[in-house]
């Protein structure tokens, strides 16, 4: 097995607990960026060299969280498969597990309960399986014979519908068996970053779908209705606002860059248009081309694991970086959506805490607009941050006029009859965004308590619009590295993919060649190494294959 890991003190902790637990399912929750993969990954191999165990199945909310997984799994010597399928049969001898969606398990529950009756479970973001009530059917019938069940959320989360399987409620609130907060986390030092908040207001006008003309500030107390939609005006990428906060974002970006070069910044958007939109003021305005990735690209996965290891400035995303994706160069977000939960936010603002090794300033920063639930929101986080920096206490009794909201914006009916009239950005005190520097003021009171390291305006040119580059001399960090060779394999993962395409391309060369049929010539491959199907050779059953696949072409 891989060098003995070293866990944080938090997981030590944890990991006693879990081995001491008195029942099949362990719910731990941590705060994002704490670690909760190396925690799982350090107890899946524990248990699987004392043979506790035999196989492992990791179970995870997006096809990117997949790759994630397995990826982390390599580096403590745990081979897990993330591109399994219930139609592959029985699992290789030299795989140790697969990594599957929430989804795929809700397609077909009865494939994963028979891999799972020695096996090792995690329920990576547990609280996904309440997003349909057959995906918590799904791991409940999958699941429920397996020794070990670890559920994994970075939230805590409370039930309003169905309860979720192998959770345990006081009440309505889910009950952890381990926790370990934010503010812990900061306490703790070199775990995760302070995020702070630079709130930015604006003026709104606008039409609903009655056909009835708004205009108000982030100020003014309006219903819930006209809150979603002087919020969607803000948004909307034709106003003032939007491009307004994405520069200022991108200055702050840019100033990070100077003492740490490949610091990057995350915009969460709406929707594909919105992305594509966010992605051309960028373009336009500050001469980068950023990536973009959303939800229904089956290309997202490829190019958010390519912008992890690039030094590109910024990533526009939707639905696809909000939770469970380490990207820990992130330190800049911009809160450009109109999802309005407490579980969300948190998520959001989540990838932005993870450290990096090798600098000394780790401050972040989430550019919000000034909605009264996204300031509940940011107040709840800062406080445990200002609480942990040690700065004093403030009463945050009367900071809102409004209760917290923690339901998404509603879409709005009659979508068409609705209109973003303009959007201007606002400073705290009602100016144009550009008369002085942003302030935050997490109590909601007229202090002077500037953010730590926010760049103004009077304090940064604007960045000249020009391709962005760096050179090896201004570069500090390590390079990316090139794509591996093909004759170069770092992981059994990689080697059994790159022998599965070898065996693949051979076949049609034989089939090309003989005049026999593909089903003729992988069943006769088969045969000779003793194989039923592909999807169950280990790696060196398909470099037989191969081999014998090699023989055949040249017999012709």
């Amino acid at each position: 097995m891989a060098a003995p890991i070293r866990f944080r003190a938090w997981q030590k902790e944890a990991l006693a607990k879990l081995e001491a637990r008195v029942h099949s399912s362990f719910l731990a929750v941590a705060t994002p960026g704490a670690g909760k993969t190396t925690f799982a990954l350090g107890a899946i191999r524990r248990a699987l060299v004392r043979r506790e165990v035999r196989r492992c199945v990791i179970v995870v909310p997006t096809q990117h969280l997949k790759l994630q997984w397995a990826v982390a799994a390599e580096k403590l010597d745990i081979h897990l498969d993330p591109e399994w399928s219930s139609s592959d049969g029985t699992l290789p001898s030299d795989v140790h597990g697969v990594a599957v969606t929430y989804q795929q398990v809700a397609a077909n529950p009865g494939a994963l309960r028979r891999l799972v009756s020695q096996a090792f479970v995690v329920l990576d973001e547990v609280h996904h399986a309440a997003d349909a009530r057959s995906w918590g059917d799904g791991i409940r019938t999958a699941f429920e014979q397996a020794p070990v069940r670890l559920c994994l959320s970075g939230t805590p989360f409370r039930s309003d519908q169905s309860a979720i399987p192998f959770v345990r409620y006081v009440g309505e609130e889910a009950h952890a068996d381990y926790e370990y907060g934010y503010g812990e986390a900061l306490r703790d030092r070199k775990v995760v970053r302070p995020v702070y908040f630079p709130r930015i207001n604006g003026h709104m006008e606008w039409t609903s779908p009655d056909g009835s003309t708004h205009a108000a500030s982030f100020d003014d107390a309006v219903g819930r209705t006209l809150s979603s939609q002087r919020l969607r005006t803000a948004l909307d990428i034709e106003g003032e606002w939007l491009p307004a906060v994405l520069m200022k974002a991108h200055r702050q970006v840019m100033h990070l860059r100077q003492s740490d070069p490949r610091a990057a910044g995350l915009v969460i958007a709406i929707d594909q248009d919105h992305a594509r939109g966010i992605a051309k003021v960028l373009k336009e305005r500050a001469g980068v081309q950023p990536t973009i990735a959303t939800s229904d690209d089956p290309g997202a996965s490829r190019k958010i694991s390519e912008f992890t290891d690039s030094s590109d400035p910024w990533i526009v995303a939707v639905r696809m970086v909000s939770e469970g994706v380490d990207i820990p160069r992130l330190k800049v977000g911009v809160y450009a959506t109109n999802t309005i939960t407490d579980l969300f936010f948190r998520q959001a603002v989540g990838r932005l805490v993870r450290t990096t090794d090798g600098v000394k300033q780790q401050r972040a920063y989430m550019f919000i607009p000034d909605d009264v639930r996204l300031r509940t929101f940011a107040a709840g986080i800062a406080e445990q941050r200002r609480h942990s920096l040690r700065k004093p206490d403030r009463d945050d009794d009367d900071l809102f006029d409004e209760p917290n909201e923690e339901r998404a914006a509603p879409e709005l009916d009659q979508l068409s009859l609705f209109s973003a009239i303009s959007a201007v950005p606002l400073d705290e005190h009602g100016n144009p965004l550009d008369v002085a520097p942003l302030v935050e003021t997490d109590s909601g009171d007229d202090d002077d308590d500037a953010i730590p390291g926010l760049v103004g305006e009077e304090d940064d040119e604007a960045p000249t619009p020009a391709p962005f580059s760096l050179s090896a001399q201004e570069f500090d960090g390590p390079l990316p590295t090139p794509e591996p060779s093909p004759v170069i394999a770092q992981s059994p993962r990689t080697k059994k993919r790159q022998l599965r395409e070898q065996n693949s391309a051979i076949v049609r060369a034989l089939v090309h060649k003989t005049g026999v049929g593909h089903a003729q010539v992988n069943a006769e491959l088969n045969r000779r190494v003793g194989l039923k199907r592909v999807t169950e050779a280990t790696v060196g059953q398909l470099a037989k294959r191969l081999e014998a696949a090699k023989k055949w072409l040249e017999r012709g």
